[in-house]
């Protein structure tokens, strides 16, 4: 299923969490810390400035970015678990 947010929305699927802590323990499912870090799958038309013109985003399709922890919604498509947030969330690109 093809998902194109609106306005200034950004989906985001988030990374894999750890397997295992820095000191090489494996951790259980109940022991696993969301990851705050995903890649930028579709971006909506950006805002809606007062003028009538649309803002540009800072960030584009592909991106890797670190977000805020209680960033977005949690949505389900075909099975996959993303995040639809705005890009206010958006805290950093990886490059």
């Amino acid at each position: 299923m093809k998902t194109k947010p609106f306005g200034e929305k950004i989906l985001v699927k988030r990374c894999e969490a750890e397997e295992k802590s820095a000191g090489g323990i494996l951790l259980p499912d109940a022991a696993k810390e969301k990851p705050k870090e995903g890649k930028i799958i579709a971006l909506g038309d950006g805002k809606l400035l007062d003028s009538g013109v649309r803002a540009k985003f800072q960030v584009k399709k592909g991106d890797k970015v670190v977000f805020t922890s209680y960033a977005g919604t949690e949505i389900d498509i075909d099975g996959e678990e993303y995040l639809l947030m705005s890009e206010d969330d958006i805290l950093a690109i990886i490059e």
